[in-house]
């Protein structure tokens, strides 16, 4: 009787192994979309933003510096954070642009 049992019990069939990946699948997905792409897009932002810096722009460091560029040279850019006190700072450590110098005022 036990024989029987047992043998029963190995000739159990498996699910195909497609059901078995699926849900790897599925959770690859949800993080592709909720947090992979969205980091994509805001890399591929920062750098637009890097690559159009110009002299006058009025930018945020990373550190929180703010300042006007005065230079911008291939890896660096010159900040003037006050009348004679000026800085350089790598590029890529601009966070966020205040007002580019092309840009119109709101009330006008």
């Amino acid at each position: 009787m036990i024989t029987l049992l047992a043998a029963s019990g190995t000739a159990a069939a498996q699910p195909p192994i497609w059901l078995q990946i699926l849900p790897w699948v599925a959770i690859f997905a949800v993080f592709w979309f909720l947090m992979i792409r969205p980091q994509l897009r805001q890399q591929k932002a920062h750098q637009e933003k890097v690559a159009g810096l110009q002299r006058g722009d009025e930018v945020v460091t990373a550190g929180g510096l703010v300042g006007k560029i005065t230079k911008v040279e291939e890896q660096f850019v010159e900040l003037e954070l006050a009348k004679g006190m000026k800085v350089r700072a790598v590029k890529n450590t601009i966070g966020d642009v205040l007002n580019a110098k092309s840009a119109k005022p709101a009330n006008d």
